[in-house]
């Protein structure tokens, strides 16, 4: 992994946070029959993003995605492999979407939208758990 050391940044990390409450407030309104697509880009920006804050709170960053999905994978046993595997197979998708203009079947939001809905609520209870240690 080619994570670089930082000093730990508690305000960074609630302005993502804030920034991520707007993405989840965007995906409240976005039709799903029409949006799949779009929707699947959300779930992937709001899990990175949280990733991002995870290893910020824990002093490193790394511009690479599949670090930031390693590092969870390492560091964190509050994560099955499957669930791991699923959010990498996010982040190709995302990709292909970002990059080739990739449409994804409604099937597969149906299909993985409770277990993306479940890994926010980890990483959010992760989070407010050391930023309140940082707190202390």
């Amino acid at each position: 992994m080619d994570l670089i050391k930082i000093t730990p940044n508690k305000e960074t990390a609630k302005s993502i946070l804030n920034m991520i409450s707007l993405i989840e407030e965007r995906l409240k309104t976005q039709d799903k029959t029409k949006m799949v697509s779009l929707i699947i880009s959300d779930y992937y920006e709001i899990i990175k993003e949280l990733f991002t804050v995870v290893l910020l709170i824990d002093g490193y960053k790394t511009l690479s995605h599949k670090d930031l999905i390693n590092y969870i994978k390492e560091k964190y046993d509050e994560f099955s492999l499957h669930e791991i595997s699923v959010l990498d197979n996010l982040r190709v998708l995302r990709n292909r979407v970002a990059y080739e203009g990739y449409k994804i079947d409604i099937l597969y939001l149906n299909r993985n939208e409770d277990l993306f809905k479940s890994i926010i609520k980890k990483l959010k209870q992760i989070i407010n758990k050391k930023l309140k240690e940082m707190s202390k």
